[in-house]
């Protein structure tokens, strides 16, 4: 989620490595149960602070004329499958992942939350309001035009 949120696998690993000192460190007395909800409000709270830290490094770029920051990433790195398949379907699914990772990038951040909490971490809309701190009906709003975006942009390999 991190690594999509700011394109670049570097950066992602540091906020992910924040967010779990900070889960450490503020919440290690809480329940267990408690700690996912926790880590990824820590998370967004993280990516976040990045977005703001970015708009601000991206103002003195532009006038010592840096381009730093602009790192081609590649799709999603490998993911492990226990079932077999054959090398046509694995570049394919290869293909499509990497096209969505594209599509969900180009997304408004909001949006972005809402869809990887829902789809990749399989929050329910309860607990994803709790970790984007907003209404049940914001999320609602947010993945529905995610959604809704992510199909017009991929097309019908996605629906």
């Amino acid at each position: 989620m991190a690594k999509i949120a700011v394109g670049n696998r570097e950066d992602a690993l540091d906020i992910l490595q924040d967010t779990m000192y900070k889960l450490a460190e503020k919440y290690s007395m809480r329940q267990a149960t408690e700690w996912p909800a926790l880590f990824y409000t820590i998370l967004q709270s993280r990516i976040r602070d990045w977005y703001r830290r970015e708009t601000v490094r991206n103002r003195f770029r532009v006038w010592f004329g840096n381009e730093e920051g602009k790192d081609n990433v590649d799709g999603f790195d490998r993911i492990e499958n226990s079932t077999v398949q054959s090398p046509e379907d694995a570049l394919q699914n290869g293909r499509l992942m990497a096209d969505l990772e594209i599509a969900v990038r180009q997304l408004p951040l909001r949006q972005q939350q809402a869809f990887m909490l829902r789809v990749f971490e399989e929050f329910n809309v309860k607990d994803t309001a709790t970790i984007m701190g907003c209404s049940e009906g914001s999320v609602k709003t947010h993945y529905s035009r995610a959604v809704s975006s992510l199909r017009d942009k991929l097309g019908g390999d996605y629906s």
